[in-house]
């Protein structure tokens, strides 16, 4: 009778663990880029990368335009586990991790396998690992936003940051996107993603800054009249999943979600140096002026602003000498 019941309850158990393999987990990836941006359209390539490698293990749903969670509250939404994947900024985990300012400075990271070869790096290692501890999510991988540019609402002639003095140039709400502002000599203004093309057209920001393809995405080009390249920022954003959710999985299925966010990535990348190829000729033709200012002083500015400021206190010794490397 003994043996009977142990072979029962063995039985249930064994049961029991095939079911729960066979739980679908939800991932519910969420972002405030509107459903026409790459980096937006990258998410479908994430989740078929995924499904393609685990058929029937993930239930991943794709949320734009801040439909789920606005711009600044997807990170609180993973930490709480009301989502489990979004685009992380690099400014956001400077918020909560000061050191890594340095990783927000203008001109420092100079094209999208610079991001890579930082994060395959030792110190790239401790920076994913800090992370993980201190703000509860894994870094998948490092997609190309682009390299940033200014877009202004009347035309101006900007050859130096003295020429932006007054200038409201909208940023992200978090205080690296506004010291950055600081840096380029303008007068940064927070303002949510998705007001910015209000604001540009009825005049309450004068400038905003993105990638060229980000400003043909969200038709800023309608409601402006010139771009400035000053190439001020090789933009990065981390696919990002929530502790919760990546502790659940085996090695084979975080294999698969890190190869997903690669490809999703590789995709991602392709496509945004395509555009930025072609997109100088587009504006042109709506009719902007498209211009370069002396990128020596700007550079020289920024890297000083912030060199001399208390931020670079914080930065680990080292670390700006050990990217530039990765860049040779």
């Amino acid at each position: 009778m003994q043996n009977k019941l142990i072979a029962t309850l063995l039985a249930t158990t064994l049961m029991g663990g095939a079911a729960l393999a066979q739980d679908t987990i939800e991932l519910k990836f969420t972002t405030a880029s509107v459903p026409s941006d790459i980096h937006t359209r990258a998410m479908q390539v994430f989740a078929d990368a995924l499904n393609a490698a685990a058929p029937d293990r993930f239930d991943v749903q794709l949320y734009d335009s801040g439909s789920l969670f606005g711009q600044g509250a997807d990170l609180d939404a993973l930490q709480r586990g009301n989502a489990e994947v979004t685009y992380l900024s690099f400014q956001l985990i400077s918020d909560s991790i000061p050191a890594y300012n340095l990783l927000t400075a203008g001109y420092l990271f100079q094209n999208p396998e610079h991001y890579r070869a930082f994060l395959a790096s030792d110190i790239g290692a401790e920076f994913t690992q800090t992370v993980a501890d201190e703000m509860d999510v894994q870094i998948l991988d490092t997609c190309y936003l682009g390299t940033r540019q200014l877009n202004l609402r009347r035309v101006r002639d900007v050859q130096t940051p003295a020429d932006l003095q007054g200038v409201k140039l909208r940023m992200p709400g978090s205080d690296a996107w506004l010291f950055l502002g600081d840096a380029l000599g303008a007068s940064p203004t927070p303002l949510p993603f998705g007001e910015v093309y209000l604001a540009l057209q009825t005049g309450t920001i004068d400038a905003q800054d993105n990638p060229l393809p980000t400003v043909e995405a969200a038709k800023f080009y309608e409601v402006t009249q010139q771009i400035v390249l000053t190439s001020h920022l090789v933009d990065g954003v981390n696919i990002v999943v929530n502790n919760q959710t990546w502790e659940k999985l085996n090695d084979d299925e975080q294999t698969a979600m890190r190869d997903a966010a690669i490809a999703a990535c590789d995709w991602n990348n392709e496509q945004r140096l395509a555009e930025e190829a072609r997109l100088v000729a587009f504006f042109e033709s709506e009719g902007l002026q498209v211009t370069e200012p002396d990128l020596d002083a700007f550079r020289s500015h920024v890297q000083a602003f912030y060199a001399d400021s208390p931020r670079s206190a914080d930065w680990p010794e080292g670390w700006v000498d050990a990217i530039n490397a990765l860049a040779e």
